[in-house]
C-alpha cells in the first residue's frame, strides 16, 4: 500500500510536468474576458438592450398594448428562472463551451423565428422557448462563470471588464436597431441578428471559450500550476443546494439584486417609450437610451475595480444610491437636459451590478458553486424582479402615464439599501479579502 502511494505521488507531478509543455506561454484569463465581453455584447444587445426600440413596433403590429408588449420580457424572464438552477449546474459540471454554445443555438434560432411569426401567441412561443433559454444559457450567468473560474484576486476587475460589452452593446445596438425598424422593418432586423448569432457568436465560442485554468496548465489570476498550489485550489469544495437555502446572505443578496433588477429593467425597457411618449422621435429616443447604456461602461469598468479594494457592502450601496439619484433625475426633469443627466447618472449605476452581482456571489460561495448559486438565484429573485417590466406598462395603458410606476421604483432603490446592510462577509472569505488587499 505505501509503494503504491508513493507510484502515485510521483505519477501526479510527472503529469502535470508533461501537460505543462503543452500549455500556453501566455496567460489566457483575460482573452476569456475579452470573449465574455463579445458574447455579452451580442446576447445582451440583441435583445435587452435592443427591444425598446422594436416595442413601439410590435405593440401596433399585434395590437397589445404596452402591456402586451411588456410581457415579452415576462417569457423571457420566467423561462429563464426555470432553466437558470439547470443552466448554473451544468455550467459547474460540463465546459462552459458547450453550453455558451446552446445558447448562442437556441438564441439565433430563436431571432430567425421571430423574423416570421404572424401572431401574438407566435411571438410569445417564439420567445419563450428560444430566447429565454438562449438568453440563460449564453448571457450572463455564463461568461461570469467563464470568468469567475480565470480569477480570483482581481475578479472584480475582470468582472467589470467582461460585462462592459453589455453598455458598449447598449450605447451601440439602440440605434442601430431604430435604424433597421425604421428602414427594413422589426422582422428584418430579427432575421439579420439570427444570422449573426449563429455565423459570428457561435464559432466565437467553439474556438476561443476553455472552461478553466487548470485546463491549460494555469490556476487562477495566472499562476503557475505545480503539486502544491493545484492540491491547495482542489481544496474548495461545492456548497450544497439545501445548504445555500439555509445561509442568510443568499436571500440577502437575492432580495436585493430582484429589488435592482425590478426597476432597472423597467426603466430600461421603457425608456424609448416613455420618451416617444414625451413628444420625442424614435432615433432621437433610442439616443438617449444609448447614451445611458454608454455610461454603463465607466460604470462596470469603476465598480468592478473599486470591489477588489474595498467592502463590498459598500460597493452595494453606491451602485444603488446612483440608480437611485438617476432615477430621481428623471423623473423631476423638466428639461431635455436634466432627463439626460438624470440617464447618465442612473446609467453608470446599471453598470455597476452586474460585476457586483458576479463579484459577491463568488466572494460569498466560491467559484466551485458559482454556477450553481448564480442559477439558484434566478428562480429565487424572480417573483420580484419580473414584475417591474408588466407593471410600468399597465400603469401607463391605465392612467397615460408612467409617473406612478417610477415613484415606485424609487422606493424598491431605498429598501435594496435597506436589505444590504444586512450583509455579512463570512469569515473564511474575510481572511481571503484581507490577503488580498495585502
Amino acid at each position: 500500500m505505501l509503494q503504491e502511494r508513493q507510484r502515485s505521488s510521483n505519477i501526479f507531478p510527472l503529469s502535470v510536468w508533461l501537460f505543462s509543455l503543452n500549455k500556453p506561454k501566455q496567460f489566457p484569463g483575460w482573452r476569456m474576458v475579452l470573449v465574455a465581453f463579445s458574447v455579452d455584447f451580442f446576447a445582451v444587445g440583441f435583445f435587452f438592450y435592443s427591444y425598446g426600440a422594436f416595442f413601439n413596433a410590435i405593440a401596433k403590429d399585434f395590437e397589445i398594448g404596452a402591456f402586451g408588449a411588456s410581457l415579452v420580457f415576462t417569457c423571457v424572464h420566467g423561462v429563464g428562472a426555470i432553466c437558470a438552477p439547470l443552466v448554473g449546474r451544468a455550467l459547474d459540471s460540463y465546459p462552459v463551451r458547450l453550453v455558451m454554445a446552446i445558447g448562442a443555438i437556441s438564441m439565433g434560432t430563436g431571432f430567425l423565428l421571430l423574423s416570421q411569426v404572424n401572431n401574438v401567441y407566435q411571438l410569445y412561443l417564439v420567445i419563450s422557448l428560444f430566447i429565454g433559454f438562449g438568453a440563460s444559457s449564453m448571457g450572463n450567468l455564463a461568461t461570469s462563470k467563464l470568468v469567475t473560474n480565470w480569477f480570483i484576486s482581481r475578479r472584480g476587475m475582470a468582472l467589470g471588464l467582461a460585462a462592459s460589452g453589455v453598455s458598449l452593446s447598449g450605447l451601440i445596438m439602440p440605434n442601430v436597431s431604430a435604424q433597421l425598424i425604421e428602414n427594413y422593418g422589426w422582422q428584418t432586423g430579427f432575421a439579420l441578428f439570427g444570422f449573426f448569432t449563429l455565423f459570428v457568436v457561435l464559432p466565437l465560442i467553439l474556438r476561443l471559450v476553455i472552461t478553466r485554468p487548470e485546463d491549460v496548465g494555469f490556476l487562477p489570476d495566472g499562476e503557475l500550476q505545480d503539486l502544491e498550489n493545484t492540491q491547495q485550489a482542489q481544496q474548495e469544495s461545492a456548497i450544497g443546494f439545501r445548504e445555500v437555502l439555509r445561509l442568510p446572505n443568499f436571500w440577502i443578496i437575492v432580495v436585493t439584486f430582484a429589488l435592482l433588477f425590478c426597476s432597472m429593467s423597467a426603466t430600461l425597457t421603457h425608456m424609448i417609450p416613455r420618451l416617444e411618449y414625451l413628444g420625442y422621435g424614435l432615433v432621437f429616443s433610442a439616443a438617449i437610451a444609448s447614451v445611458c447604456a454608454g455610461a454603463g461602461f465607466p460604470g462596470k469598468l469603476f465598480f468592478g475595480w473599486i470591489s477588489d479594494k474595498v467592502s463590498i457592502k459598500l460597493c452595494m450601496i453606491c451602485v444603488i444610491a446612483a440608480q437611485f439619484f438617476g432615477q430621481l433625475f428623471m423623473y423631476l426633469s423638466e428639461t431635455t437636459e436634466m432627463f439626460v443627466l438624470g440617464a447618465i447618472i442612473f446609467g453608470f449605476g446599471v453598470g455597476g451590478v452586474v460585476p457586483m452581482q458576479g463579484a459577491i456571489v463568488g466572494r460569498t460561495f466560491g467559484r466551485s458553486s458559482f454556477g450553481s448559486v448564480l442559477g439558484i438565484m434566478r428562480p429565487a429573485m424572480f417573483p420580484i424582479q419580473i414584475l417591474g417590466v408588466p407593471f410600468a406598462g399597465l400603469v401607463f395603458d391605465e392612467f397615460g402615464s408612467y409617473e406612478i410606476a417610477f415613484r415606485v421604483f424609487l422606493l424598491l432603490y431605498l429598501l435594496a439599501i435597506v436589505s444590504i446592510c444586512f450583509y455579512k462577509l463570512p469569515v473564511e472569505r474575510r481572511l481571503e479579502s484581507y490577503l488580498r488587499a495585502k
